[in-house]
């Protein structure tokens, strides 16, 4: 019987962190196994600010995936975020010593393995290499350069940047919650895989995440990543608003903000008032609607103006360049009421709220496609993506007694010939991958034993 390819993504967010176990069915969609959720202690905007509280929060999300699934957790898919994240656009080129040999991945990885050399500020690594377009010979946009001759091979690229020691507290984390780390991912880039079509991403789209702490940025052309940023703003500001402007407690603020929030204030009465309970025996504090609104729309206003000027950097005023299918909210902060009209307001742009349905599995509990969950969801793609075997069931952990007494003579000749063949179907498989696929999996790889490589010469 062929192992099932369960996969597990780890989203660790400032205000909530999700473990999503999940197994594509039959029909190729993402089937919800179990999901698991706790309250974010020791993140801010995106970075690990306390790893003894971080770790106990990942556990407790872990635990009660575990518990829901029925599925051990051994390996994870997180995504990495926060205000350290930048992004740059390099172009860089080989000389082949034989143009007469037709172009292979091996020349494409010594491409990748020359911008993975390029000289960061101090305390910078790299995260990701996203090679855009081809050049060979002068001839230009080539998007699979693969099987095609040429003594000079140039690609633009889309690098992402981040701070090591913040990739690597991460990293510390989750080996010190007890599973280990198989992939890293920006969160933009999970999101886009939950939310986006392939046709939008060829008309041009910006995807907008907005979280708890921070504000997450994605645009795509042409079917590939241009560019991508994190502001740090994200909800958390707009709660802390509240409490300040309402003078109320964190918690009241938000729920302030979830129930009766709204980013256009011209809807709510004068009249409209709600009612919070008081402090310890205190008087009840009663708040204007309309107060509220005006609040939220000033931070809102501020976070979309803040996006929309990185918009206007990539160049979308260029004809060549313009975003036809306009933006995407996700993200927990996109469930605000009409924050799509204003954002549309704002930019001018087409809007539309980002929902991850598209790609679960049809019976999936409905809470599942809420944008709150579009990153976890594309992380657990991402990691389908790889391959992965991150999670087993519970009863297959724990062997009957009975087998330790068998002695598998026969048994261990029909698994070396079953892992023989494994390995002939794998390397099959991976001679029919794609460019891009050969160049995430290869890069992952070697980015993930490096920080696993760090974190065991620091123990």
């Amino acid at each position: 019987m062929e192992k099932e390819n369960v996969a597990v993504g780890l989203d660790i967010g400032t205000t909530k962190i999700v473990a999503m176990i999940g197994k594509k069915n039959e029909y190729g969609k993402l089937e919800i196994l179990g999901v698991g959720k706790s309250k974010s202690l020791g993140v801010a905007r995106g970075v690990v600010n306390n790893i003894t509280q971080t770790i106990q929060s990942i556990q407790q999300a872990i635990q009660e995936a575990e518990n829901n699934s029925g599925y051990k957790i051994k390996d994870v898919v997180v995504g990495i975020a926060g205000q350290h994240i930048r992004s740059i656009q390099h172009t860089d080129y080989i000389s082949r010593n034989n143009p007469e040999e037709v172009i292979g991945g091996d020349d494409i990885q010594l491409l990748i393995d020359q911008v993975n050399k390029l000289a960061m500020l101090p305390g910078e690594e790299i995260i990701h290499v996203l090679p855009q377009e081809f050049k060979i010979d002068g001839q230009s946009e080539i998007k699979e350069p693969i099987g095609m001759y040429g003594g000079r091979l140039e690609s633009s690229f889309h690098v992402v940047v981040g701070q090591a020691s913040s990739i690597r507290n991460v990293g510390r984390c989750i080996q010190s919650s007890g599973i280990e780390l198989s992939g890293l991912t920006l969160e933009p880039l999970a999101s886009s895989d939950a939310v986006l079509s392939q046709e939008e991403k060829e008309a041009g789209v910006a995807l907008i995440d907005i979280g708890g702490g921070t504000t997450d940025l994605a645009i795509f052309k042409d079917g590939i990543i241009r560019h991508t940023a994190v502001i740090p703003f994200g909800g958390n500001v707009i709660s802390d608003d509240i409490k300040e402007g309402c003078s109320i407690i964190e918690k009241q603020a938000e729920l302030l903000k979830v129930k009766f929030g709204s980013a256009w204030p011209g809807e709510n009465r004068d009249n409209e008032i709600v009612s919070i309970p008081g402090l310890r025996g205190r008087e009840p504090k009663e708040i204007s609607l309309k107060n509220l609104s005006k609040i939220i729309h000033a931070r809102v206003v501020e976070i979309v103006e803040q996006v929309f000027t990185e918009i206007k950097a990539y160049g979308h005023e260029d004809p060549r360049k313009k975003l036809i299918a306009g933006i995407v909210l996700t993200g927990g902060g996109a469930q605000l009421k009409h924050i799509k009209q204003l954002v549309e307001y704002i930019t001018g742009m087409d809007t539309r709220i980002g929902y991850p349905n598209e790609h679960l599995a049809g019976d999936s509990d409905e809470e599942f496609s809420s944008p709150l969950y579009a990153t976890a969801v594309g992380l657990v793609m991402n990691s389908i993506e790889n391959k992965t075997q991150s999670a087993v069931r519970m009863d297959e952990i724990a062997p009957p007694k009975a087998a330790v007494y068998r002695a598998p003579v026969v048994e261990s000749y029909d698994r070396r010939e079953e892992e023989e063949e494994e390995v002939e179907t794998r390397t099959k498989a991976n001679k029919e991958e794609s460019t891009g696929d050969k160049i995430k999996r290869s890069f992952f790889d070697r980015y993930v034993d490096k920080i696993k490589d760090f974190l065991d010469n620091a123990e």
